[in-house]
């Protein structure tokens, strides 16, 4: 999906319309949705730039669902703008706590949610392609590629999330169940088994310089990225 692809999650249509109008004549594409069940699986299917996220809504509320998509790998970094006619600073700071990157009181300009549109994209974008780096190994989200002293090295997909996901967090113990669901994501079901194959083939990539003894084999619970 290009860049600038937004997704508003509204029960109300003409608001809905009215947002994506405004977002549309600041360039961004827009598709829409009624409400939280229905926007959870476009989210999934589609991952959009960022959600525009109404807080009232049937079946599941605008924090429930941004609650829901924080918790998911697949999800987690696609940035929300919650909408709301809360303006109490308790209920900001609840929309907050939940995740929401933004939070827009009702009623607002369509010239003010394009300016907080264009800075939650700026901050993700931003934060999506920083570098990570423990000694010569580099990883490079904004390519989707690893490096050792400079060099490419060449692995498949599944071992540089692999590898992403355990430079992001080091000297955590994981088990593969916990790999499965962080990697793979919570709605696939393959054998556990499966991730050892992925760690031999990630160890094997990155075997230059002996980096492959980063990733440990922790006995009865998993594997552990060490950054020391």
């Amino acid at each position: 999906m290009s860049a600038g692809f937004i997704l508003v999650v509204d029960d109300e249509p003409a608001i809905c319309d009215l947002i994506c109008t405004g977002l549309e004549m600041a360039g961004y594409q827009t598709r829409k949705a009624a409400n939280g069940q229905i926007a959870l699986q476009m989210i999934i299917n589609e991952q959009p730039d960022l959600v525009v996220l109404d807080w009232m809504m049937p079946m599941m509320s605008g924090p429930e669902l941004t609650t829901r998509l924080k918790r998911e790998e697949r999800t987690k970094d696609i940035p929300v703008i919650l909408l709301t006619a809360r303006s109490e600073e308790e209920d900001k700071i609840k929309g907050l706590e939940c995740g929401a990157d933004d939070y827009v009181t009702k009623p607002f300009s369509p010239r003010e949610l394009n300016a907080r549109v264009k800075a939650v994209l700026r901050r993700s974008a931003a934060s999506s392609s920083d570098q990570l780096s423990i000694g010569a190994l580099s990883c490079h989200p904004d390519e989707q590629l690893c490096r050792i002293d400079g060099t490419v090295i060449t692995m498949g997909p599944k071992e540089y999330k692999l590898l992403e996901f355990f430079m992001r967090h080091p000297n955590r113990v994981f088990s593969r169940e916990q790999l499965l669901d962080k990697v793979w994501g919570g709605n696939v079901y393959i054998d556990e088994r499966t991730v050892d194959v992925h760690i031999r083939r990630l160890r094997k990539a990155i075997s230059i310089n002996d980096h492959e003894r980063l990733i440990q084999t922790v006995r009865g619970s998993g594997y552990r990225f060490s950054a020391e």
